[in-house]
């Protein structure tokens, strides 16, 4: 990755920062609150037989980290994109 200017540099990162604490906290919400914190409450529902909230513990907590890393793909393409830094194939 080349900048043009160290505060672009700087603003890239700051951005990306905020990316993954974003992300990562939903995924801490997800997976230490719907597997820990709110067990009990979500034990009133089911999926595919078993008490959601230990659904949550065993499957929904991976499910949603998945799904976060796609969207962190796609948040990153788009910053790449806004700070010029994307990366292009040479053929």
């Amino acid at each position: 990755m080349a900048f043009k200017t160290e505060d672009l540099k700087k603003a890239y990162w700051r951005d990306n920062l905020k990316i993954v604490g974003v992300l990562l906290s939903i995924w801490f919400a997800v997976s230490y609150g719907a597997g820990i914190l709110f067990v009990d409450q979500l034990n009133n529902f089911s999926i595919g037989g078993y008490p959601m909230g230990f659904w949550f513990a065993q499957q929904g907590a991976i499910y949603v980290f998945v799904i976060l890393i796609f969207v962190y793909t796609r948040l990153m393409g788009r910053l790449d994109r806004k700070y010029g830094v994307e990366e292009v194939d040479e053929k």
